[in-house]
């Protein structure tokens, strides 16, 4: 049974519903959620990156923890949240490395072939690199 599981949020219906399904599992299996959102940035680089989260992580910390606590009032006791940024399959598949994730659980969005191919997808990343079992929910 998963004790520590991993969800990619960006505050979409499906990470939502992923939010969710993860804690009804942690509290089944008595045990934790590490939600992680992802902050990308497409111009301007690391030391724009680097700027923006200083001068807004705090606030977006407290948006996510009051977000996150209307979804389900048990994030308090169960959840430990880290906002960063990057390339999302590659921080959520880092955090595997860094923590003692055991599942991850991510929502999935249906795009188009052309959306894929700009945008890339987070679930078959992750799916593909993953050393630990993954839930996708959609």
């Amino acid at each position: 049974m998963p004790r520590y599981s991993l969800v990619g949020y960006d505050s979409s219906d499906t990470s939502q519903r992923a939010f969710r399904f993860a804690m009804d599992l942690a509290r089944a299996c008595k045990g934790r959620v590490r939600v992680v959102s992802v902050l990308q940035v497409t111009q301007g680089g690391a030391d724009a990156c680097a700027l923006m989260m200083t001068d807004s992580a705090s606030e977006r910390t407290r948006e996510l923890q009051q977000e996150l606590h209307i979804l389900d009032p048990d994030t308090d006791a169960l959840v430990d949240l880290e906002i960063t940024h990057g390339s999302p399959g590659d921080v959520l598949l880092g955090q595997v490395r860094q923590h003692p994730i055991d599942h991850i659980v991510i929502g999935h969005t249906e795009r188009g072939a052309l959306g894929r191919w700009l945008l890339g997808s987070v679930s078959e990343d992750v799916l593909a690199g993953a050393h630990v079992p993954v839930t996708v929910v959609r």
